[in-house]
């Protein structure tokens, strides 16, 4: 996913720029309640490439990230009535949060399960990671610094579905505590203390590089 084309904030997942862009959703969301599928099509189309970047930041292959989108927007399409943008809720912070919903179920399903093993971490990754965790004052900023990198998949998939969830919107996209409450339903306090856990969770795998 290419997150070079404009300033994105995965809370709308969405340039900033469009913003101005959310009457049309609103009328297209009312038309849609009201009957009009073509207005739903013009919904997905407007929208499905922000579910596939939520989606990519948890799943690698082409087929889960499809599914994510189907999911996502099948979701969206029978809670249509249930969705109100006068509360303050753009549509796009609105079928985000459905598609982070999606992604933490299919994380679950997948726990014993995962994509990746320790030993498909290539020697030049394995090379770096024992370098930063043997340098002197590398503390917890490594984490962060290892979810950054492609090295994310591979690590996080070591991870409870819970922790994998609150690492990546946290440390992958950046987002702070507060939003990721918002995102996920969770409370501030539940944040923090998954995010504590996971930070130590994720420290566990990467001793194994020591």
């Amino acid at each position: 996913m290419d997150e070079s084309a404009g300033n994105f904030d995965l809370a709308t997942a969405e340039p900033l720029a469009q913003a101005a862009d959310e009457p049309a959703d609103l009328a297209l969301v009312a038309a849609a309640c009201a009957g009009d599928e073509a207005a739903f099509e013009q919904l997905f189309e407007r929208h499905r490439q922000r579910v596939a970047r939520v989606a990519g930041r948890f799943f690698q292959r082409r087929d889960q990230v499809e599914e994510v989108i189907q999911e996502s927007f099948t979701k969206a399409y029978f809670a249509l009535n249930d969705y109100s943008g006068e509360r303050g809720s753009s549509f796009a912070a609105w079928i985000s949060r459905i598609a982070i919903n999606v992604c933490y179920d299919e994380l679950r399903r997948m726990r014993r399960r995962p994509t990746f093993a320790i030993s498909d971490i290539t020697d030049e990754e394995a090379t770096w990671l024992n370098v930063r965790l043997t340098q002197e004052g590398a503390g917890s900023d490594i984490e962060a610094e290892a979810i950054a990198r492609d090295l994310a998949s591979k690590l996080l998939a070591r991870l409870s579905a819970d922790d994998r969830l609150v690492l990546t919107l946290l440390d992958a996209e950046g987002l702070s505590v507060a939003e990721i409450a918002e995102q996920t339903g969770w409370s501030v306090p539940k944040v923090k203390v998954r995010a504590h856990r996971a930070r130590r969770a994720l420290r566990s795998v990467l001793r194994k590089f020591l």
